[in-house]
């Protein structure tokens, strides 16, 4: 997978893009994030996505950074407006932990997820899935054993949508996120084989 296809949302000021491997240096003051809780709006974090149709897929992306500050962050994203978007990543606590987690905004309304883990961790693998309008986001310390993080509904996230990465710093701030390894894939998020759907799905 090559980074052609990918488009820019609010493109950083400093950044290096090659076939296949992705530099942003964030600027301060830069998030995603809508209302809940904090009651305050961001929405100015750069964002570098593909569009698709495809209704199956998963998409795999190592992170590498060198994140100091608080909430500092790089990830995976889904960014489709900015009232509706998912993302996964670690956010940069303090020096003895940080935390591993995602957000899942709907309709202008955020939520977050997380778990603490070493701020010594400076690097982590994401994968992102998607049947239909429903999404899956996984993590890797190596690339190969990935553990689920979060399932999510998007209600705008049938049809036509855009995935990819991103790299902000909301605080006064400033690192350098590396984002190599993508790849595009047959969805790796199998179908469920328990209890069936209702009959009304």
């Amino acid at each position: 997978m090559n980074t052609q296809a990918f488009r820019w949302t609010r493109e950083p000021a400093s950044y290096t893009v090659s076939d296949d491997r992705i530099e942003i240096v964030t600027k301060p003051h830069t998030d995603l994030w809508q209302r809940t809780y904090y009651h305050f709006r961001n929405d100015n974090a750069p964002v570098f996505q593909m569009e698709t149709e495809e209704k199956y897929f998963s998409f795999t992306v190592k992170t590498a950074f060198d994140s100091r500050h608080r909430f500092d962050q790089c990830g995976v994203v889904l960014y489709l407006d900015s009232d509706n978007w998912l993302k996964g990543s670690i956010e940069y606590e303090n020096e003895r932990f940080a935390h591993l987690g995602s957000v899942v905004t709907n309709l202008g309304y955020s939520d977050w997820a997380t778990t603490e883990i070493s701020a010594d961790v400076r690097s982590m693998w994401y994968r992102l899935s998607r049947r239909e309008d429903d999404y899956c986001i996984e993590c890797s310390a190596d690339g190969v054993t990935f553990s689920q993080m979060r399932i999510c509904h998007m209600h705008k996230g049938g049809g036509k949508i855009r995935f990819g990465v991103y790299a902000c710093s909301p605080e006064d701030s400033s690192f350098r996120a590396t984002f190599t390894d993508l790849a595009l894939t047959e969805c790796r998020w199998l179908a469920h084989d328990g209890q069936q759907p209702d009959e009304n799905h």
